[in-house]
């Protein structure tokens, strides 16, 4: 189904992941002027804006090469649809971001096996025209008890490990996310600020924003867009 407008942040909103955001813009652009380029997996801490820069990193590629990228966004439970989506695109004229979000699998999930055969393998191969990004707060897609358990009853354990851990193997570029600091988390909520002119003292937002930041038990981008939200319609101030 279209979606005529992608809800997309731009980059410059994007703080605390400079290398992170370096990584996937580098690897879009390069896929978006028809140069070789790597499946991307952006894995780790919720809520640190991974999935926010497969969109950022969309529009930008797109905003330098006008209609270059097709974005497509692939739901979870629809992974077994993937080899006949491919097969549509293929021969298309766009090139295309074939993007999973929140991607992982659990302990009776066989679908991996499908995802490993369609990203890097298979007779016809992966298109030269798509790429699959996705999220995950996993690093290898799948829990630990899940191996641990394909180990326990494998009558070769090493293999049932390498068996689970291949799926992030496909991936080309893996691109790592942290919990942030109290500096990035503030450089954050300065940075939303600026961008909607909540005009406010420096030593007000940060004292308001740490405060929220202990109600909510965590820093993250996405406790620092809450925290700007909630500002925001405490001032009257529209954002968005």
């Amino acid at each position: 189904m279209p979606v005529d407008r992608v809800a997309a942040v731009p980059l410059a909103l994007l703080h605390g992941i400079d290398r992170q955001r370096e990584l996937l813009l580098e690897n879009t652009l390069r896929f978006a002027r028809g140069l070789p380029a790597n499946n991307a997996m952006l894995w780790g801490a919720r809520g640190m804006g991974k999935s926010s820069l497969v969109k950022a990193a969309h529009a930008a590629a797109n905003a330098e090469l006008p209609a270059s990228l097709a974005l497509i966004e692939l739901q979870r439970e629809d992974l077994r649809t993937l080899p006949a989506l491919l097969d549509v695109l293929r021969d298309g004229p766009r090139r295309c971001l074939v993007f999973c979000d929140d991607l992982s699998f659990e302990s009776q999930d066989a679908d991996y096996k499908a995802l490993k055969s369609v990203l890097d393998g298979g007779i016809a191969g992966r298109p030269a025209n798509v790429l699959f990004y996705a999220t995950s707060n996993r690093r290898h897609l799948m829990p630990r008890d899940m191996i641990d358990n394909e180990r326990q009853t494998a009558i070769n354990p090493t293999e049932a490990t390498e068996e689970k851990v291949s799926l992030s193997d496909r991936f080309g570029l893996w691109v790592g996310f942290h919990q942030c600091d109290q500096d990035a988390y503030f450089a954050m909520i300065e940075g939303y600020a600026a961008a909607f002119g909540i005009d406010l003292p420096v030593e007000t937002l940060r004292a308001q924003g740490a405060e929220w930041s202990v109600t909510r038990g965590a820093r993250s981008g996405r406790v620092a867009w809450q925290f700007i939200a909630d500002l925001a319609g405490r001032l009257g101030i529209r954002v968005g």
